[in-house]
């Protein structure tokens, strides 16, 4: 009989649940980067979300901690809720503190606040070994609700050297060179930012490469407004120009509005498949702009869109949010058609979720926001959207990454939109959802063969064409059997099922 070995006993014990294997807790390494002398009593512990809470808070006790510290976010607060209330049965003396967004508003805490010892809210790098420090020579504080001072940039250890070799090899490297954003959206946490502050770029270049040195070639940067300040933009892609490998791949966020020159020319640059820029448009709707604070220039946002698709080789990813205060099913039409004009490669349609302190929930009442009271908080019905239209638009988007932003169907989907691409996507998608009654598990042939069956009744659709398209789709799937042996394979066993089905009714009269 095997038991699960013992882990050398720590201290402190910092963990959270990732969302996937290949994403990284970049808080945590921060957090454990300023302990000061505690480090050499601490450990970092990750695990996702897809794991058993009673797993986790058994791994977790194996290093016997006085405390531990987890990181909350929306997409783990149920789990970690879950392995915190295992905790508390089993090893009640076990001091548990909590950070990160979902617990960082005193206004507004969550249920698993109330199962937590203490609660430390905002940029926690110097209050959390502060709070250690004290909880582990005895002296408890009496707060629980702890609120952080931010540290300046220039007295924050970087935690870059406690990514490990698995890491770098195996997951997303995440980086910053710049904290904060001067922007206001309201549907933003970073909203809350007064501005945003830099890294001094030549330290953070130094740890960067000693990254690339080790091997790093994913990285993701977190910066909110990576192109806000151009000279550093250019700089630090340059720097990646000289260390260009194939395998490189570089991830930022990027002001849509904001493309100097200057910044073009260093783009043009790249080859294909190595920049990513996630494009947060949002809205085109200049009313919705301005009632949750949002400046976003529209004609010079288009413009870089159209530069980047035509005269570069990033990967265009452009996020729109459904489900905004006086947002209608028609009003949102023309932005998701006005976005899918300038062809970016994948169009994320998010659908509003309701964060904790935002300063979009000022307008909860009067736009009648009713959102989810379980995570992730996702938007149920507005003034404007009743709950079957929001629940339209979560299939349509659920559909829109199976089909548009999966890449599977490039030939088939410009037949799809044709010059009307929210509407005729819509009919797609109530069709596809009223034959399958689900928008997950259908398998990759049958998906094939439900919007064919649907495409082919379009008097607007030549089906020589339609057929032509679907099979080269079909093919780049790798896919052996032809496709036009899939359709009368399906519709050989529909007809089967039909004649099943009457002969069932005929014996029950």
């Amino acid at each position: 009989m095997q038991f699960m070995k013992t882990a050398p006993a720590r201290q402190v014990v910092l963990t959270t649940l990732n969302s996937r294997y290949m994403h990284t807790a970049f808080g945590l390494r921060y957090l454990y980067a300023n302990l000061g002398q505690l480090q050499s009593s601490a450990c970092i512990e990750e695990f996702t979300i897809q794991q058993r809470p009673i797993d986790i808070a058994e791994k977790l006790l194996t290093f016997q901690p006085e405390i531990i510290g987890f990181g909350v976010y929306i997409w783990n607060i149920s789990e970690v809720s879950q392995t915190i209330a295992l905790l508390k049965q089993v090893s009640p003396q076990t001091i548990i503190v909590l950070g990160g967004p979902e617990v960082s508003f005193i206004e507004d805490m969550p249920a698993v606040a109330e199962l937590a010892d203490y609660i430390v809210m905002g940029a926690a790098e110097k209050s959390f070994r502060e709070l250690c420090q004290l909880l582990l020579s005895g002296n408890k504080p009496v707060e629980r609700y702890i609120q952080s001072h931010e540290l300046a940039l220039d007295q924050l250890k970087l935690p870059y050297r406690y990514y490990s070799d698995d890491d770098i090899k195996n997951r997303l490297i995440y980086v910053e060179a710049s904290r904060g954003c001067p922007f206001k959206c309201e549907f933003c946490l970073s909203s809350l930012d007064k501005t945003s502050k830099p890294f001094e770029l030549g330290l953070f270049l130094e740890e960067v490469d000693r990254l690339y040195q080790r091997g790093a070639r994913n990285f993701k940067f977190i910066d909110r407004t990576f192109n806000l300040k151009v000279s550093s933009s250019v700089a630090i892609l340059e720097f990646f120009l000289e260390r260009m490998t194939e395998n490189l791949y570089l991830h930022f966020e990027v002001v849509p509005d904001n493309l100097a020159d200057k910044l073009k020319a260093v783009i043009s640059r790249f080859p294909e498949h190595v920049l990513q820029f996630e494009i947060g448009v949002q809205t085109f709707d200049e009313n919705i702009q301005a009632l949750i604070s949002r400046k976003q220039n529209n004609k010079k946002t288009c413009e870089n869109l159209q530069w980047l698709r035509e005269a570069s080789n990033a990967y265009i990813h452009a996020d729109l949010i459904f489900g905004l205060p006086s947002d209608t099913l028609e009003n949102f039409a023309r932005s998701f058609d006005q976005l899918a004009s300038l062809n970016p490669h994948e169009i994320q349609l998010g659908i509003l979720k309701r964060l904790r302190g935002v300063p979009l929930n000022r307008h909860n009442e009067q736009y009648q926001l009713r959102y989810n009271p379980q995570a992730p908080y996702n938007i149920l019905t507005t003034r404007d959207i009743d709950f079957t239209g929001m629940q339209r638009v979560n299939r349509f988007a659920r559909f829109w990454d199976m089909i548009a932003n999966s890449g599977r169907f490039k030939n088939t989907l410009p037949l799809i939109v044709s010059d009307s691409p929210f509407n005729y996507f819509m009919q797609l998608s109530d069709s596809l959802y009223q034959s399958s009654g689900r928008t997950w598990k259908i398998s990759l042939k049958r998906l094939f063969f439900l919007i064919y069956e649907n495409l082919e009744t379009r008097e607007d659709i030549s089906k020589p064409l339609l057929l032509k398209k679907m099979q080269l789709d079909y093919q780049r799937c790798n896919e052996k059997a032809s496709f036009e042996s899939v359709i009368s394979h399906r519709k050989d066993k529909v007809a089967r099922i039909g004649v099943a089905n009457k002969r069932q009714q005929q014996m029950l009269r």
